[in-house]
């Protein structure tokens, strides 16, 4: 194995070549000889940044590329964030491993002028910047009082416009931050159970060939079994309601005892109504799958069909 040369697709942003340098550290820490360099590649979502992520093709776009690179053979494993994975693959190629989470709540972050510590704390006709409609329809659940408008863009495109006075405060995962050393910048976290993450928020996911036996028992010893089951459970809820970054929906999941916790909601991106549903259990598909039908028997279908309808 150590004469094999691994190729590491990953997008071009520091947090993507973060977590692609992880990924490579971590495989290297247990055998040194192995050959690995980083294929950098500039992803549709990274080059569309005009518009919201829902008008362009939604986080796909972030993984298509490097999909494609691993099918043609010029990579033989991607790096992703779990959240920006769709449920999926295409044919060949699927998820190897689920490495272990960061932090996966949303960061309230301020422009420094501003004195408000939590979202609670922001004046009466604030404006807050979100990269979706996840995060938009919960600050607008809370804070209907507040103006929300769409930041796309990298981590740090994002606190430029932030710090440039574009917006009184935004909201990003606090995972991000935190792996880019810019934790200090975080006001309060954003927690569940009020405001709930995306499915897969702050996992690291690895992709790669199906049939390449060989690479992924190399990767096997990357994996969580903690954040895999979690991120299976949340990850079902989307795949049963069609979730993709066009919906405000969200699914967080937690270990609790001898089995797992999981949270799940669908918003009007007004902020009304809210659905929400929870459930335990020990299997995480079929707990996924109980939280989805409680969500759909609440109204969650007629409701997705509205916020996908008046997508242009």
């Amino acid at each position: 194995m150590a004469q094999r040369p691994i190729r590491i697709a990953t997008r071009a942003s520091k947090l993507a070549l973060w977590q692609a340098h992880w990924v490579r550290d971590a495989l290297l820490a247990r055998d040194p000889t192995l050959d690995i360099t980083l294929l950098e590649m500039t992803t549709e979502g990274d080059r569309f940044l005009a518009a919201p992520l829902a008008k362009v093709g939604g986080k796909g776009l972030f993984v298509k590329e490097l999909e494609t690179a691993m099918l043609d053979g010029r990579a033989d494993l991607a790096v992703h964030s779990m959240k920006d994975v769709p449920v999926a693959f295409p044919e060949g190629l699927g998820l190897s491993v689920i490495c272990a989470r960061e932090d996966p709540s949303d960061a309230f972050v301020a422009r420094n002028d501003v004195a408000a510590e939590t979202l609670e704390g922001l004046p009466a006709g604030a404006r807050v910047g979100t990269a979706s409609l996840r995060r938009a329809s919960q600050v607008m659940a809370l804070r209907p009082d507040l103006v929300t408008a769409p930041v796309r863009g990298n981590v740090q495109t994002r606190l430029a416009k932030l710090d440039s006075g574009e917006f009184d405060a935004i909201v990003l995962a606090s995972a991000g931050l935190l792996r880019l050393e810019l934790g200090d910048r975080i006001r309060s976290r954003l927690r569940a159970p009020e405001f709930l993450p995306a499915g897969g928020q702050g996992a690291v996911g690895i992709e790669c060939r199906n049939d390449d036996a060989e690479l992924q028992a190399l990767l096997a010893p990357l994996g969580c079994s903690v954040t895999t089951a979690c991120v299976s459970a949340e990850r079902r809820v989307s795949a049963r309601l069609g979730g993709n970054c066009s919906v405000p929906l969200a699914a967080y999941c937690v270990e609790e005892g001898d089995g797992y916790w999981l949270q799940a909601l669908v918003a009007d991106p007004s902020g009304a109504p809210v659905l929400r549903a929870e459930g335990r259990g020990s299997d995480p598909l079929a707990l996924g799958d109980e939280v989805a039908k409680a969500l759909l028997d609440a109204g969650a279908g007629p409701l997705l069909e509205a916020v996908l309808a008046a997508q242009p």
